[in-house]
Order: structure tokens, then sequence, then C-alpha cells
């Protein structure tokens, strides 16, 4: 249980990272922004390994890139041109 709640909160940060990075909002708020992480830990861990320091079993450096191109596409697909506001 304790480690599915820290699953959630990595996967929320890495999220909101991919977002502040990329310059985009993820659509679907806290929710997108965990989906968003959850999927892009899988993408980046698939695409580029499993290198640098984890955290939850999410390898924190590809996890971080795969958001970041998940929220991306993901705003282009769904998003339209919200961009997050400075």
């Amino acid at each position: 249980m304790l480690h599915a709640i820290w699953v959630i909160i990595i996967g929320a940060v890495i999220g909101v990272l991919g977002s502040i990075i990329v310059g985009r909002d993820m659509p679907g708020g806290w929710i997108g922004n965990i989906i968003g992480g959850l999927l892009g830990a899988w993408v980046g861990s698939n695409l580029l390994g499993s290198w640098g320091p984890h955290a939850a079993g999410m390898p924190i450096f590809p996890a971080i890139i795969g958001a970041m191109v998940v929220v991306f596409v993901v705003s282009l697909v769904i998003g339209g041109t919200r961009r997050r506001k400075a």
C-alpha cells in the first residue's frame, strides 16, 4: 500500500517536471500529471534504459525525459495550444 502511494507521488512529480520543462500543461490537471509521469517513466525506461538514480522503482532521468515526450505529444493531440503561463 505504501509503495503504491510512493509510486503515485513520484509519478506526479515526474509529470509536473516534464510539464514545466516542456512549457505546456498536461491535460487533466494532477491526474493527467500522474498518468503522464507514470507513462513517461515507462516510455523513458524502455527507450533509454534504466540508468541513474531510482525512486519508487523508476529511473529518474529517463522518466523525466519520457515524461517530456509524453506531455508534448499529449498536449499537441488533446490539449491544443495551451501553454503554461510564466
